[in-house]
């Protein structure tokens, strides 16, 4: 079988792995998408988001197994025709696209979405229901998102987390939208020759920590409570932004 055997791409992409897992198994994904950037720490974006795509399909079926009751359908059918619009753009402009400016403008969207939350004078305690223009829009920004760099997390947040939604409702239509998304992006990325041999061994290598990390992230979800999950999903939201833009920032004026 052909891996990658280089010992400090494991150094990376055992706890990214496992941070991933944590994430889909009990905090909507937010956390994950610090998962793809500490592995390029190692190698390529476009190599590292082929790797984990097979360990993210692995995990969204234990996420399933933990959530499979808890979803709201309502905004999924908003959601996912939108996400699948996105994704197909995302594979039309797969030779264009340059990485750093779509870091660059997830991560603004993040940061100025967690301030206005944080800062804005007077904050509404009514809850904002699902939207089929809002979802479409939101849902096709998750599908183009999650297709270039597997970062589909804070859109798909923009759209949900003001509803003000049961926290396990909240994961539990988050785990069942990127089960969606994620296994229609293996169509493009196959069709692209994203998965070399190379590529899929290490994704092998790799797949038995999907449910052990999914698992923690079930067993942290039951234990946070409601009030603190949410404080915690923003606080990732604007961690992850920063992130995105510090890496976008740097990549980009590299280039020049």
């Amino acid at each position: 079988m052909n891996f990658i055997s280089d010992p400090f791409f494991y150094s990376v992409a055992i706890p990214a792995v496992l941070l991933i897992g944590i994430s889909k198994g009990g905090f909507a994904g937010s956390l994950g998408m610090l998962g793809v950037p500490l592995i390029t720490l190692a190698i390529p974006p476009v190599q590292a988001a082929a790797i984990i795509l097979p360990i993210l399909c692995t995990m969204d079926i234990f996420g399933l197994i933990a959530y499979r009751r808890h979803a709201d359908w309502r905004n999924l059918a908003y959601l996912l025709p939108g996400a699948i619009a996105g994704i197909t753009i995302g594979a039309l402009m797969f030779s264009i696209l340059n990485d750093d400016i779509v870091r660059i403008m997830i991560g603004a969207i993040a940061v100025i979405f967690t301030l206005n939350y944080w800062f804005k004078t007077k904050i509404s305690e009514k809850k904002i229901g699902p939207s089929f223009v809002k979802g479409s829009f939101w849902g096709s920004l998750a599908g183009f998102t999650s297709f270039v760099a597997h970062a589909g997390g804070p859109p798909l947040q923009f759209y949900m987390l003001p509803q003000k939604i049961d926290k396990t409702l909240f994961v539990g239509t988050s785990v069942w939208f990127f089960f969606a998304v994620n296994y229609v992006k293996l169509i493009p990325y196959t069709y692209l020759g994203q998965f070399s041999s190379e590529n899929l061994g290490t994704s092998l290598v790799l797949v038995p920590l999907a449910p052990l990390g999914v698992w923690l992230g079930v067993k942290a979800h039951k234990l946070v409570p409601e009030i603190i999950f949410y404080r915690i999903a923003y606080i990732l939201l604007f961690a992850t932004g920063i992130k995105l833009l510090v890496d976008g920032v740097n990549g980009y004026f590299e280039i020049f």
